[in-house]
């Protein structure tokens, strides 16, 4: 099969094959190249519910089917008494020394034990003990990378996380002990992980369906994790041919993550993926606004919002908390024009597992 080859970012980028190597350059960029492989997922059985208290059978029960790749999923495989253990295989910074702080991206061994859906998260129990000299509580990263990794093998699974380290009242610079725990990982490091977890960000199952994709800085995440599978891989039971359009925010552009593997995807299938950036502190609207995600949607507006209108649309957000708002403020002009509540509206969104959220 052929392989395609792209850049995780203009810092150090990795390389996803059999082996990691540094390409011959000065600052040590690497490249995350990838075959193209196929997958296959396993069927649900359907429960049934039939009364026998009347002479004529009640009319089946059937379970709600729902619209997203749920067949076969695991959650929870692993508990935090009794956590998967696997090894750091890969770990670089993905922003510039210009971004207003650290994203790295992250990859580590499942051996095919950790098996996980895109759109699902894992838990991460950072080594040692808290303060009370308890082991640390897990904390919860969405998985960056398709259901069969970076590598195509099925046994790596990815991460995209950002280093948090802040001032408090007191003055006292604190730093978080997961996030940065992750961040400082060598290759060959233990991890300890829970899950899989999670069941609100999976895919649809409809091929053709148009996927709205909201993420402010790691929330792309999980909508990597969905552009692989479109866009980079092979699958027997999955070849998308839908709208897949996604509008990521940042404070700067050193901080457009995975932007070079995006551009890439654009470039692959221009009539499948849409492609928007908001940068807040460098972007400006016609009207002198600085350019958030929300912004950004504004000029699309009227565009959404018939897409919103259809049956096959699915909306998908993770990012920071507040980003929801900006954008039921643009939506609820547009839909009373149609005479439609539009909170009524994205209640029924919801209901039909069109409009997804998670945040932070």
């Amino acid at each position: 099969m052929a392989a395609v080859t792209v850049s995780l970012s203009s810092s150090p980028g990795s390389k996803a094959a059999a082996a990691l190597s540094p390409s011959p350059c000065s600052h040590h960029q690497y490249f995350l190249s990838y075959p193209r492989r196929s997958s296959k997922a396993a069927g649900r059985a359907v429960r049934v519910q039939v009364s026998t208290t009347e002479t004529a059978a009640a009319p089946a029960k059937k379970e709600k089917v729902s619209k997203k790749q749920e067949e076969g999923i695991v959650t929870n495989k692993y508990k935090p008494k009794e956590p998967y253990v696997g090894r750091c295989l890969f770990n670089t910074r993905i922003t510039g020394d210009n971004a207003p702080g650290e994203t790295w991206h992250m990859v580590f061994s499942t051996e095919g034990e950790v098996p996980y859906r895109e759109g699902q998260s894992i838990g991460v129990i950072a080594d040692g003990v808290d303060k009370d000299g308890k082991p640390h509580k897990l904390r919860l990263y969405s998985i960056a990378s398709s259901a069969i990794g970076d590598f195509g093998d099925s046994k790596t699974v990815s991460l995209c996380v950002k280093r948090l380290v802040y001032t408090n009242d007191q003055g006292e610079i604190v730093k978080g002990v997961c996030s940065n725990f992750l961040c400082d990982l060598k290759p060959g490091s233990e991890v300890k992980m829970t899950g899989p977890v999670g069941k609100e960000m999976l895919m649809p199952k409809d091929p053709n369906a148009t996927i709205i994709m909201l993420a402010t800085g790691t929330g792309i995440a999980p909508f990597r994790s969905f552009l692989w599978k479109m866009f980079f891989e092979e699958h027997q039971d999955y070849k998308y041919t839908g709208l897949a359009w996604l509008f990521l925010g940042v404070p700067t552009s050193d901080t457009l993550l995975y932007k070079e593997e995006l551009e890439r995807m654009k470039e692959i299938s221009p009539d499948n993926f849409r492609l928007d950036f908001a940068v807040s502190r460098e972007q400006t609207n016609a009207a002198g606004e600085k350019m958030y995600i929300q912004t950004r949607m504004a000029e699309y507006k009227e565009e959404l919002w018939e897409l919103l209108k259809k049956d096959n649309t699915y909306v998908y957000m993770c990012g920071l908390k507040g980003m929801e708002k900006g954008i039921d403020e643009i939506m609820v002009d547009l839909a009373a024009k149609d005479g439609i509540d539009w909170f009524d509206y994205k209640k029924q969104l919801k209901k039909a597992e069109q409009w997804n959220v998670e945040v932070y």
